[in-house]
Parts: C-alpha cells; structure tokens; sequence
C-alpha cells in the first residue's frame, strides 16, 4: 500500500509538472518605461498565406486597446509607410525606433511576426492554425519592454468524432472546406492575439494608463 502511495504521488508531482506555467516575465522595463500608445508595425510573414499580415495585424489592435493603451489606427500607420515608399515588412522593422518616434509619436512599437497561418487536411483532422510572436519595443531608447509569443487552432473547439473511419474522412474534408472558404484564420488569429497580449492572459501586456485596473499586478505577477 505504501508503495502505491508513492506511485500515485509521484505520478501527480510529474503531471503537474507537465502543466506547470512558465516562468513569469520581467516587467521592470515596462514598468520603468510606462508607455501609453502603441503602434503595430506590419507583420513579418513566415507563412505561403498572402492575407496572413492583414488578418494578424487587425486583429492585435482589439486586446493591445482593451488593456488600457492607446493603438494608432492599423490603416493609417500602413498608409503613413507606403507614402513613405516603405511597403516591405522587414524594411519597416529595420527602420530605427527613434525615427518612428520622430514620425507617429508613440511610446511603443509591437513588432511581429507570423509563424503560422492557414488550413491545413492531414489525414482524418482538418486545422485552421495561427502562430505569432511579438515584442514590444520602446521608440525612446529602443529597449525591448516586453516579448511573447501564442497559437491558437480550430482543433481545440472541434469535437472527437464518432462514426468510423468514414465518417472522420468526411467531417475533415467539410471542416477544410469551411475553414477556407471562410477564412477562419481570421476568427483564430482573435484568439492567438487575445492569448499574446491581452492583460488578462498569463504574461501578456501590462494594464494600460487608460484601464481602469492601470498600476494593477497581471496574472503572471500574482503567483
């Protein structure tokens, strides 16, 4: 019996290892910088998928604004770099940070890059997946304040099929069909965003001057 008992608490100690978090991100540079509006430079794209940048680059403005910052409109930044002849995304990132301050104004730049993007058919599954990584930079110094990366798929919603072998084939090829037809990178692309930098996920961005909960520890710093 004792020897059980050991079984079964060294089983749980490795489980829990297994969903452990990882280890907390250090905000002193954020905190020390305490920006307040933000720009998102277009994404780098690592993906065959042409819309990727477009899909990601909206999408991270809702949970950057929702955790208190102020987001310079996605469109307007876009057009401000291709007036300036500036229509390659590694040519914008390589731009100094200074010289952004000098044209936005902002505080911050996010830079970002896609990893992932798109619906692919394996076999009996079908999976819209989004990856993305990004860090925020100070445009004052330069210094990197925060950095992080997410991924979201369409697996985690769909349901465990039953029915056979068949009947899995069959609901992969609709589910493929849906998923690109409808560009449900768009929807996923939300989630991965919302996860990454949120102020409500698990090292995600600090509350914002412009949020209520703005001085206010994150999900990270309350372990």
């Amino acid at each position: 019996m004792l020897f059980r008992s050991f079984i079964v608490i060294g089983a749980m100690a490795i489980l829990s290892a297994c969903v452990s978090l990882p280890p907390a991100h250090d905000y002193s540079a954020f905190k020390a910088a305490n920006p307040a509006s933000v720009i998102i430079l277009p994404p780098i794209n690592n993906t065959p998928e042409v819309i990727a940048p477009y899909s990601v680059m909206t999408q991270m403005a809702t949970p950057i604004a929702e955790s208190g910052f102020y987001v310079f409109p996605v469109a307007m930044v876009n057009q401000t770099f291709n007036n300036n002849g500036l229509t390659v995304a590694s040519d914008i990132h390589a731009v100094a940070p200074t010289k952004l301050k000098e044209i936005f104004g902002a505080d911050a730049a996010l830079y970002v890059s896609i990893e992932d993007y798109g619906t692919s058919y394996v076999v009996i599954s079908s999976e819209t997946r989004v990856t993305v990584t990004a860090s925020l930079v100070d445009l004052a110094s330069g210094q990197m304040l925060w950095t992080g990366t997410a991924n979201a798929s369409s697996a985690e919603q769909q349901n465990a099929n039953s029915g056979g072998l068949v009947g899995m084939l069959v609901q992969a090829a609709v589910n493929q069909i849906f998923e690109t037809v409808t560009d449900r990178g768009f929807d996923i692309a939300a989630i991965a965003s919302a996860r990454l930098l949120s102020a409500e996920s698990y090292n995600g961005l600090l509350y914002g001057p412009r949020s209520p909960s703005y001085g206010q520890p994150v999900a990270s710093e309350k372990k």
